[in-house]
């Protein structure tokens, strides 16, 4: 019983000897193992913090400073044909409409009318837009961030490359800081500002850049158009966006929204801004043709689809749409579908022509164009005017 009971003790100390050495060494393993858990832990926080935290404070990552400084340059934009360059279309068009035929008088043409964006870019005025914004209309409402609304003036329009300059006049207009678009690169975040849809005003969303130098053919009312370099975001843009701002995180202008890719007339998830860079040159080119002299007309060049609407002689040459009051244009006689095939005895058939034959003129100089009209050829003078 002795060496019974002396074997049942020694196995009890030996248990316990094992048991308070197993919880000795366990705690200093699960410490350290603990210790490590953390410190891992704490480098990826440290990482997260530093990626999407702001420096200046502890807030998630916010564009809201930069909405706050593109927005006030983002303008409305109402555009509209006046009734009486509708009715001349109508007069001038060949045919009757069966409501005309049988009804016993004339029915009114419709009105050509739309929306879109536009951006501030000098404190005195100025706005840059798509051309295809303002493309058809005589009449144009700007109305701007803080609600004031304007009429405005159309400077001047670079048709292939979809850009068009308005003025209103106004002064002390915010204006937005340009950004070297070439420096931005894919992944960068960007936003979109402007008006979709009409009644969506002064709207922001945001996006990256997916892609840069993006080529597109786009349906336009003559046809189809090559546009070239356009940056590509996934930020929101609808109609109503076009002529809008595409700004930085910083709040600078990248491009100005132009185009989406769409099966159904809504964004599908890319859209498509002209980079600042060729808005700058652009619009400088723009400028400085306004401060030359003026024919004081608008044209739109010829195709084979139109001239076979109208039922012209010709599809070569530049068809004048009409002439402003006052003008050069109007002085020498000229009227809306006269057809323009030559400038000085050079031939023109398309805009850039013409414009390149007109961009070192100056007020007070002679052209002598030459025009059909009604399937007769003749030469008209014409002295450029401010």
């Amino acid at each position: 019983m002795k060496a019974f009971l002396n074997i049942v003790l020694g196995g009890i100390v030996g248990g316990a000897f094992v048991f308070a050495l197993f919880w000795w060494l366990l705690p200093v393993d699960r410490w350290e193992a603990e210790q490590a858990a953390m410190a891992s832990a704490a480098k990826v926080q440290q990482k997260v913090s530093k990626d999407w935290v702001t420096p200046n404070d502890e807030r998630p990552l916010s564009f809201a400073e930069a909405a706050h400084k593109a927005t006030p340059v983002v303008v409305h934009i109402r555009a509209e044909e006046s009734a009486e360059r509708a009715e001349a279309r109508r007069r001038n068009r060949r045919g009757f409409t069966f409501e005309e035929f049988f009804g016993g008088g004339l029915s009114p043409f419709y009105r050509r009318e739309g929306s879109g964006s536009g951006v501030i870019f000098s404190n005195d005025g100025y706005i840059v837009t798509n051309y295809h914004v303002v493309e058809f209309a005589d009449i144009v409402e700007i109305t701007l961030s803080d609600g004031r609304k304007f009429r405005a003036d159309k400077i001047g329009a670079a048709p292939d490359a979809d850009i068009a300059v308005l003025k209103i006049e106004a002064s002390d207009l915010p204006t937005i800081e340009w950004a070297d678009s070439e420096q931005a690169e894919v992944g960068d975040w960007v936003l979109a500002i402007g008006n979709p849809f009409d009644y969506l005003t002064s709207t922001v969303t945001a996006g990256i850049i997916s892609a840069k130098g993006r080529d597109l053919e786009i349906a336009v009312d003559r046809g189809k158009q090559k546009f070239t370099n356009f940056i590509q975001t996934d930020a929101a843009v609808n109609p109503g966006n076009s002529g809008g701002a595409l700004v930085d995180a910083d709040g600078k202008l990248l491009g100005i929204n132009s185009a989406i890719a769409t099966p159904t007339g809504v964004y599908a998830g890319y859209s498509f801004a002209i980079p600042v860079e060729a808005v700058r040159t652009i619009v400088e080119e723009i400028l400085t043709r306004a401060t030359n002299g003026s024919l004081g007309f608008e044209v739109t060049a010829l195709d084979r689809i139109l001239a076979d609407e109208l039922q012209l002689s010709t599809d070569e040459g530049i068809l004048i749409l009409n002439t402003e009051a006052g003008s050069a244009a109007q002085y020498a006689g000229l009227r809306p579908f006269d057809i323009i095939t030559a400038v000085d005895g050079r031939t023109v058939s398309t805009i850039e022509q013409l414009e390149e034959l007109l961009s070192e003129s100056k007020v007070g100089q002679i052209f002598e164009l030459t025009v059909i009209r009604k399937q007769k050829e003749f030469k008209v003078p014409i002295r450029l005017k401010q």
